[in-house]
């Protein structure tokens, strides 16, 4: 338990920080897994949704939820699996 006055309030701020950072982890991963299904089915356009994606995961970087070296691979990545399937 915090003793301090500027302990408590430091609790305070890291409670408001968590559930900021837990709401975009949160759309993040939905967004990422909208492209994957699509990607799974085969869908071509999804042009919208990794757009969306794209989006969640610069944000987070932007904030610090995730490095951004993270946001980069995983944007990479989706990319690479979305070029894939449009390509057949």
């Amino acid at each position: 338990m915090a003793i301090t006055k500027s302990a408590k309030r430091a609790l305070g701020v890291s409670d408001r920080k968590r559930v900021f950072n837990d709401r975009l982890r949160k759309t993040l991963k939905e967004e990422v897994k909208i492209v994957r299904a699509k990607v799974a089915k085969k869908v071509t356009l999804v042009a919208k949704d990794l757009s969306a994606a794209f989006k969640a995961l610069d944000k987070a970087a932007k904030r610090g939820t995730i490095k951004k070296g993270n946001a980069d691979r995983k944007k990479s990545r989706l990319a690479k699996a979305v070029a894939k399937v449009a390509a057949k």
